[in-house]
């Protein structure tokens, strides 16, 4: 598999301030377009009808109607050019396919009415192969893009993925990526469906970085492996470096991540429960280790009491005893029964 960051296209686009009117300005000359336009008509039909046919009158009053009608045509063309734009919205501005700049800011806005509404050509013809397929295929398919395009922050909850770990262990693992647009040129002409080259470069970059580290330390103790940086152990820093790999991968398409987190991790389930032995084990081994450290420093605190208080003499042979009594008390899992000695130790 090819882990490595796709390099920018070799022509990026540079986003720049388009040109477009304000809406309210423009509304009042096109409004008396529209009342121009329909009083022509008018005029033209009153005038047609009060004369004789292939007069001088009825001739002008073609010519009015004419007029009107090229005036109402003229209008409806001027009024497709009307937009408005919310907060956190901008609008790219294409002309026959040539980019003429981003109007960013949100109001009323009137720009050149051949500016496109989508921005693929093949838009059309790709909806309608969608309708075609399957509901499960539609979701798929390629859609035009519009030429609006949202700047707010997004969300994108990734699905569960089984990926294998450092250690080659099959897992299961999910995130959820914030992310914006902030350049709408390289968004829209640097990539083909930006919404879905994220969705794909944030699978890609999950298990990219999932294979960089260990689910965790596999019982291991040593100060090599304490400092490991492992997916169960270490999420901020696992999440830190997903987030620096999907802003290098997304940066070539003009998008922003605000944050990349893990929301799910899990070992598969075909290893799920060998691996929940194991901790089960290490769990065990490290309380023992505890304990029988614990025995031990208590053993040797009360052979010491009992040699400076002078309470009794213990030789060897007894201190032994006497040791493997009280490790047999503090180590074991029911509680002692005491038996009495009423002979020698000897005998």
């Amino acid at each position: 598999m090819n882990n490595t960051i796709p390099e920018a296209p070799a022509s990026v686009t540079q986003e720049r301030a388009g040109k477009a009117a304000n809406g309210w300005t423009v509304l009042i000359p096109v409004l008396i377009g529209w009342l121009a336009a329909f009083a022509l008509i008018a005029i033209g039909i009153t005038t047609m009808a009060n004369s004789t046919s292939g007069s001088t009158t009825a001739h002008a009053g073609l010519t009015i109607l004419i007029a009107g009608v090229l005036l109402l045509v003229a209008m409806m063309m001027l009024s497709s050019g009307f937009f408005t734009l919310q907060p956190n919205e901008a609008r790219v501005l294409v002309l026959f396919g040539e980019y003429h700049g981003t109007v960013r800011g949100s109001g009323f806005r009137w720009a050149n009415p051949f500016y496109g509404r989508t921005l693929s050509g093949d838009g059309f013809e790709d909806i309608k192969k969608a309708a075609q397929k399957d509901d499960d295929d539609q979701s798929a398919a390629p859609t035009a893009v519009k030429a609006k395009i949202s700047l707010r922050a997004r969300t994108l909850n990734g699905s569960k993925l089984k990926v294998n770990d450092k250690n080659g262990n099959p897992i299961e693992i999910a995130n959820v990526v914030v992310w914006h647009v902030v350049d709408t040129a390289k968004a829209v002409f640097d990539v083909d469906h930006y919404e879905r080259y994220v969705a794909t470069q944030s699978e890609t970059a999950l298990r990219h970085v999932a294979s960089l580290y260990a689910y965790d330390h596999n019982g291991e103790t040593d100060e090599a492996s304490d400092n490991q940086i492992t997916l169960r152990s270490n999420i901020a820093e696992v999440s830190q470096s997903l987030k620096h790999e999907l802003a290098e991968r997304l940066a070539p398409a003009g998008i922003a991540v605000d944050d990349a987190r893990l929301t799910h991790l899990a070992y598969a389930p075909e290893i799920a429960q060998v691996m929940l032995r194991r901790q089960q084990a290490e769990a065990i081994i490290s309380a023992r280790t505890k304990i029988v450290q614990g025995a031990v420093s208590m053993v040797d605190m009360a052979l010491k009491e009992l040699e400076n208080d002078g309470v009794v003499e213990l030789d060897n042979e007894r201190k032994a005893s006497m040791v493997s009594n009280l490790m047999v008390v503090l180590c074991g899992d029911n509680d002692a029964q005491p038996v009495l000695n009423t002979g020698s130790l000897y005998n």
